[in-house]
């Protein structure tokens, strides 16, 4: 449950900044007549994702056991794909990604606004469709269960939460660090659901090595206890793991994890990046937080 509560938190409050940045970047250019059109674009950015979970989950009911391994494993890698692939966007972009949605806005914002539809529902939706099928992933490698289902939901209404009350200026927090130690820890959990997905095509014969474990210790972490399960749910651990799946999950810990330390450090050492505007200089209208400041968010 912690680590779904964890990605919703942190996916959820990607969302929430975006919305937060596009809403408080319309109300300060006075087209407030937009506002019910974003609102649409984003309504139809949250449905998606719960259409496209629902489909991972009862989709492969009928399928032969080695179509759904195929198919599990192959979407468990591609979910590790996409959550990687995020980690490193907003270590990237996130000092400019005010002024890149600011800069769109003003190429939709024309005529009756329709654009701001699709905006919206891109931005936020990219979003919402990691974060569905990265928590489908990390569920199905623990077999299933309602808990890390909640534990999600749970982690998106808190970043609603934090959301709203850092658009009316009620809190502050320092996006960087959260976003620097929540990557650190999706690295770990993204290995154990590619080491996952990597047992799932073994299982279906697409990759050798199955049933050819590295070791096994599930005499001393039993698989059925309380914290051989806490293990597996927050990072999904296995006590014996096949040669692949070891080597799978080595290889990507120390190559993520090289160009992840390299970027924070390139980041931090850059001249670019110099201290953060304080809340106190901005304009209330200006509500545009960049994840990598400490901020408030004031409408």
């Amino acid at each position: 449950m912690l680590a779904n509560y964890l990605i919703g938190l942190r996916e959820g409050l990607e969302m929430a900044l975006i919305v937060t940045i596009l809403v408080a970047y319309v109300v300060k250019v006075g087209r407030r007549d937009v506002l019910s059109k974003l609102w649409v674009g984003v309504g139809i950015a949250l449905i998606v994702p719960l259409g496209i979970g629902a489909l991972l989950t009862w989709g492969p009911y009928g399928l032969s056991f080695e179509a759904q391994e195929i198919v599990g494993g192959t979407l468990s890698l591609i979910a590790v794909g996409f959550v990687t692939w995020m980690i490193f966007w907003m270590g990237r972009t996130a000092r400019s990604m005010k002024s890149t949605l600011q800069n769109r806005l003003d190429s939709v914002l024309v005529g009756a606004g329709w654009g701001v539809v699709i905006l919206a529902m891109l931005s936020v939706g990219r979003e919402g469709i990691e974060t569905a099928l990265f928590v489908w992933a990390t569920v199905a490698s623990i077999g299933g269960g309602w808990e890390p289902v909640i534990g999600a939901v749970l982690g998106l209404v808190t970043a609603a939460v934090l959301g709203f009350l850092l658009y009316r200026g009620m809190l502050k927090i320092n996006l960087g660090s959260f976003f620097t130690w929540t990557g650190a820890f999706l690295i770990l959990v993204a290995g154990g659901v590619l080491a996952y997905g990597i047992g799932d095509l073994q299982d279906a014969g697409v990759l050798p090595g199955s049933g050819v474990h590295a070791y096994d210790i599930s005499g001393f972490i039993p698989a059925s206890s309380w914290y051989g399960t806490a293990l597996a749910g927050i990072l999904n651990f296995n006590p014996s793991p096949t040669w692949l799946q070891v080597v799978g999950w080595i290889g990507y810990m120390a190559v993520v994890t090289f160009f992840y330390v390299r970027q924070h450090r390139a980041a931090h050492a850059s001249p670019a990046a110099g201290p953060a505007q304080k809340p106190s200089e901005a304009a209330p209208s200006e509500a545009a937080p960049s994840p990598a400041t400490h901020t408030a968010v004031h409408s």
